[in-house]
């Protein structure tokens, strides 16, 4: 096919790609305010019967890019990667599980003693969760916290 074959770029075929994204931005347009109901429902209903893509230009050519706003800063996300909270959280998991099973030793024995016994879990769990609380203050081996 040759150059002079083709077809404009405003006459191809739009795909429904084509009009989603068209569909999208008008949404944005929307909760910016800068369409107002009618208006948006007007040029959807005209993006949605879009057949080439030179009918759904006009659609977006007043409306200004959207913005691009993340929900964490990226300095944030740098700083503290979810990963490592959530294995921390997880961690913390373990030694609630583990606390659990002690107590659950600890207070059989009690009752088969007829009395209760010092709370022994007292001193595992306590290195545990001194060991836990170390590791979210301590820097990691690149220089970052997990805080």
């Amino acid at each position: 096919m040759q150059d002079e074959d083709r077809v404009p770029p405003k006459r191809m075929r739009a795909s429904d790609a084509d009009r989603d994204a068209v569909a999208e931005r008008l949404a944005i347009a929307l909760t910016e305010g800068r369409l107002d109901l009618d208006e948006y429902h007007h040029r959807l209903t005209r993006a949605m019967n879009a057949v080439v893509i030179g009918d759904l230009l006009p659609l977006v050519a007043d409306l200004p890019e959207p913005k691009r706003t993340e929900a964490v800063p990226a300095r944030s996300r740098e700083r503290i990667p979810s990963s490592a909270w959530k294995e921390w959280i997880d961690e913390w998991r373990w030694w609630l599980g583990g606390a659990i099973i002690m107590s659950s030793i600890w207070g059989v024995t009690s009752l088969l003693a007829g009395s209760l016994l010092p709370f022994w879990p007292l001193i595992p769990l306590g290195i545990w969760a001194a060991i836990l609380l170390a590791a979210a203050i301590w820097p990691h081996n690149d220089g970052s916290r997990r805080r």
